[in-house]
Parts: structure tokens; sequence; C-alpha cells
């Protein structure tokens, strides 16, 4: 069964760094973004292996919207 789940990637001095929100503790990092993003997707396998059905879906069933936004401050 395939789940769709959010991935944060963020850029760090180390490479890149990587986690998924509806996964608490659910992180890793990479090199580059391929390896950080081949990590993720590892570990939230990982992740999901250890969980019920239940829990897998309680967890991935809600929507994580994300943009950028432009502040300015004055």
């Amino acid at each position: 069964m395939s789940y769709k789940v959010s991935a944060v990637i963020e850029e760090d001095e180390n490479g890149f760094y990587a986690y998924c929100p509806e996964l608490p503790g659910c992180q890793t990092q990479g090199a580059t973004l391929s390896e950080a993003t081949t990590n993720l997707r590892e570990a939230i396998e990982l992740y999901l292996e250890t969980m019920t059905e239940e829990e897998r879906l309680a967890s991935v069933s809600r929507e994580i919207y994300t943009t950028s936004l432009e502040v300015e401050l004055v």
C-alpha cells in the first residue's frame, strides 16, 4: 500500500536535513538533496512498518500545505 506524506528538506552548512512533520522523530540527512530524499523515503518506510494500519492512516491522513512567504520588517 502506498501512503502520501509531507517532506521538509532544508539545506544547511552540513548538507541537507530532511524530516516528515506527520511522523514525529522521523528525520535524516544527506550530503546532497538526492541523498537526503532517498534517506527520508527509507526512514519513512521503516517508521511506518512499526505502526499498525490504524496508526498509519491516522498519521498520514491530514493535509499539510506549505508555501514561501516574504515578510518585511519595518
